[in-house]
């Protein structure tokens, strides 16, 4: 019997589950047995509100505990790498991408549109505390940190302090729970964070035995997508918690597949919001979205990422290219 292989994981219920169906597709797929071991992360011993915390802060100390030998692999939420690769490490799969829109979880069943002016709606990203100000709506946004349960909490419990949470709809769907959202956000409302909804499998880089082994995991489209994304974040030099967005899709076009990259820059309190949009092929990935974010860049947007934001939402810049 071979060793079982030891996979590194936040403790999380949420990384718990997502770390179990990894391993379960991989002894599904291989017959080899894997065992989780929880690595405690700086991130997950923090209360502060997550822009605040720095890039990698959920991922180090499991890149640590990989370069270390005490654990094989490990599975991170592909959003919470920093864009930089990690010396000596690879990310060897990027298994079927859950779907990366946002979710809107509110009291009464109530739709975005529905909720009244001054409805207080927590979530913990930058992202979408600035697109919410960009939509005009007059809500409270607060940001609000914890796992899944205690955010759900905030809304349905009999201590309930929120109107509305907004927060991943790929969580709730590892958890089983997407009977409790009440309207999954459209992009063009709510565009995702750069690779949400995916996971990354990561191994150290001088193990090609088990490189080949975990690669049996991997998705082309799914990785095809997040390198655009991912790539348009690197290239406006921001991290994991910047309001920074990007929703890149796979479709046949007229010459073959396509990508469809969407990325945008929204100002912190939503009074500059610039949207653009681009295609290509998936073998062209990267390429695309270095290319959307040097026009995003041309049209002001880092001087949009190092606003602080003090005023009200304002006017939307769109435009499409490619």
């Amino acid at each position: 019997m071979s060793t079982p292989l030891r996979l590194g994981t936040r403790g999380s219920v949420l990384a718990m589950a997502q770390s179990g169906q990894i391993a379960e597709a991989l002894t599904a797929a291989t017959g080899r047995e894997v065992e989780l071991v929880e690595v405690v992360t700086a991130g997950d011993r923090s209360a502060a509100p997550v822009h605040r915390l720095g890039v990698g802060v959920f991922v180090t100390a499991l890149r640590d505990a990989l370069t270390a030998g005490t654990v094989d692999f490990a599975v991170h939420s592909y959003k919470d790498l920093p864009t930089a690769a990690a010396a000596g490490l690879h990310i060897a799969a990027v298994p079927p991408r859950q779907d990366p829109r946002d979710a809107l979880v509110a009291k009464g069943g109530r739709t975005l549109a529905e909720l009244p002016p001054g409805a207080l709606v927590g979530t913990g990203a930058l992202r979408r505390i600035a697109q919410l100000h960009a939509l005009g709506l007059q809500l409270e946004v607060t940001p609000i940190r914890g796992n899944v349960d205690t955010r759900l909490r905030r809304v349905l419990g009999p201590d309930a302090d929120l109107d509305a949470v907004v927060l991943a709809r790929a969580g709730l769907a590892r958890l089983g729970r997407t009977d409790e959202i009440t309207e999954t956000l459209d992009p063009m409302l709510m565009l995702p964070a750069p690779a949400q909804g995916a996971l990354a499998v990561e191994c150290r880089a001088d193990d090609p035995e088990l490189v080949e082994l975990l690669a049996m995991l991997d998705h082309a489209p799914s990785r095809a997508a997040v390198t655009a994304e991912r790539a348009l974040l690197a290239t406006l030099e921001a991290g994991c918690s910047a309001p920074v967005a990007a929703y890149a899709e796979l479709a046949e076009g007229d010459a073959g597949e396509e990508i469809y990259l969407r990325g945008a820059v929204i100002s912190p309190d939503g009074s500059r919001d610039l949207r653009l949009s681009r295609t290509g092929t998936p073998a062209d990935a990267a390429e695309i979205g270095k290319a959307l974010a040097a026009e995003l860049l041309e049209l002001g947007a880092d001087s949009i990422l190092g606003l602080e934001g003090s005023t009200g939402p304002g006017t939307q810049q769109f435009g499409s290219t490619g």
